[in-house]
C-alpha cells in the first residue's frame, strides 16, 4: 500500500504548531480563552442540568452518558482525552481508575478490552468493548505519560497503553481467546470483536500513525500500515459528491444495512471532526481538503437537520436528534477545508450554546473537542 509522501508536509505533528482557526477567522485570544474555560468548567463542575461528569469517593469518577444513564467507554475514554488536553491530571487519574476498576476484563475471551456499557454503580450492562473506546484509552494514556510521566500501578500510562494496544491486534493469535479488534488482513478496525464490518467514525488514522511512533516497538510497521489502510478507507466510505458516510459500512465502503445504519447519522458525525483532526496533525492526504469542502457545503445553507441518505436525500426525522453534535463535528472539518463553507461553519458552532436536555451527553462531547482543536488546543503530546 503506497504509503503518503510528506516531504512537504506542515502538519503540527513535524513542526508543532497548532492552528487557532477561531483567531484566524476574527475571535479574539481572549474571548476564545475564555470560552474554552468556561465550557470545561460547566461541562465537568457545573450545574446538575448540563454537567456529565460525577466524582465518585476520594479517587474515582465517571461521565454519564444522560441519555442512556449509563456509564460507557466511549464517554470514559473521551473525558480522559479531554482532561489530558487540559492537563488535569487528578480528573484523568480519576476516570483512569474508575474504568480499570469496573470496566476491565482480567480474564476471559475478552481479556485485556472493556465492557462498553456499566450502570452507574459500576455493575456491567454489557461484556464486550466497543473498539472506539480502546483506541482512546491508549492514546489518552500515552499522552499522559509524556504529559505528566509514568507513576505507579494502574497510572503507569504507557505500560498501560502498550498492554491495551497489544491485545486490540494480537487477541486470538496461536489458539487463544478471543478475536482481536483489528482485521489482521486489511488492518481495519472492527465495529465489534466478532464482525466483518466497520464504523467509519472509527478510523482514527492520525491515532495510529502516533501509535506507530509510540506503540509497542513490533507492532509499529502494523499501525504504520492501518494509518494508510484507514486513509484510503475513508475515501470508499464517504460519498463523492456529498461527503456524507454512513454509520456502519463494509470493508469496501459500502453501507451496512442493520437496523438503518446506513444512512448519515449520530455515528457519522464524527467522521468530519476525524478528517479535520488528522489533517491538522498529518497533512498526509490532500483528499481531507476536498472531503472537509464537500461535507461543509452541504450543510452550509441548512438550519435545521435530519437523517439523510448519502446523496443526500431527507429521511424521517428521528424522535431525537444531535444538532449540537453535527454543528460542532462539521466545524472541526474546518481544520482542512477552508473558504466560505469553513467559515460559515465554524460560525455556526461558535454562536450555538452547549445542549442542556437529558440528551446532552454526546452533543457536548464533539462540542468540547471541537472548541479545543479549532482553539489550537487539541494536542500531540
Amino acid at each position: 500500500m503506497r504509503k503518503a509522501d510528506r516531504t512537504n508536509n506542515k502538519g503540527a505533528f513535524f513542526t508543532g504548531e497548532y492552528r487557532n482557526v477561531f483567531k484566524e477567522y476574527g475571535y479574539s485570544e481572549t474571548e476564545i480563552e475564555a470560552k474554552v474555560k468556561d465550557t470545561w468548567q460547566q461541562l465537568f463542575f457545573g450545574d446538575e442540568d448540563i454537567r456529565f461528569y460525577h466524582p465518585v469517593s476520594d479517587d474515582m469518577g465517571y461521565i454519564t452518558d444522560t441519555g442512556n444513564n449509563d456509564v460507557r467507554t466511549e464517554g470514559m475514554s473521551y473525558g480522559m482525552m479531554m482532561a489530558v488536553q487540559m492537563d488535569e491530571k487528578e480528573l484523568f487519574d480519576r476516570l483512569w481508575k474508575w474504568t480499570k476498576t469496573y470496566m476491565w476484563h482480567d480474564s476471559g475471551k475478552y481479556k485485556g478490552y472493556f465492557a462498553w456499557s456499566c450502570a452507574l454503580d459500576g455493575s456491567r450492562n454489557a461484556q464486550g468493548p466497543a473498539p472506539d473506546g480502546e483506541e482512546y484509552f491508549a492514546m489518552a494514556l500515552l499522552f499522559a505519560s509524556n504529559r505528566w510521566g509514568d507513576g505507579a500501578e494502574p497510572f503507569n500510562y504507557s505500560e498501560q497503553a502498550k498492554d491495551i494496544l497489544h491485545e486490540v491486534i494480537h487477541k486470538g493469535e496461536d489458539g487463544g481467546e478471543g478475536d482481536p479488534l483489528w482485521d489482521p488482513d486489511n488492518k481495519l478496525i472492527k465495529f465489534v470483536p466478532k464482525c466483518n464490518f466497520t464504523d467509519p467514525s472509527y478510523h482514527l488514522p492520525h491515532f495510529y500513525e502516533l501509535f506507530s511512533h509510540l506503540g509497542n516497538q513490533e507492532d509499529r510497521q502494523f499501525w504504520s500500515e492501518a494509518a494508510e489502510a484507514s486513509r484510503v478507507y475513508l475515501r470508499k466510505a464517504c460519498h463523492p459528491v456529498t461527503g456524507l458516510s454512513a454509520e456502519y459500512a463494509h470493508y469496501d465502503g459500502s453501507p451496512e444495512k442493520t437496523k438503518g445504519h446506513q444512512h448519515f447519522y449520530s455515528d457519522s458525525y464524527r467522521v468530519a471532526m476525524n478528517i479535520g483532526l488528522d489533517y491538522e496533525w498529518f497533512r498526509a492526504d490532500g483528499w481531507q481538503k476536498e472531503e472537509a469542502n464537500k461535507i461543509q457545503s452541504f450543510f452550509a445553507n441548512k438550519e435545521d437537520y435530519t437523517k439523510y441518505t448519502l446523496n443526500g436525500r431527507e429521511l424521517v426525522r428521528p424522535d431525537y436528534l444531535h444538532n449540537v453534535a453535527l454543528v460542532a463535528a462539521n466545524a472541526m472539518a474546518a481544520l482542512a477545508g477552508d473558504g466560505e463553507a469553513a467559515k460559515k461553519s465554524v460560525d455556526k458552532f461558535w454562536i450555538i450554546p452547549l445542549r442542556r436536555d437529558k440528551r446532552r451527553y454526546y452533543d457536548n462531547c464533539l462540542y468540547f473537542f471541537s472548541l479545543l482543536a479549532l482553539s489550537g488546543n487539541y494536542r500531540i503530546w
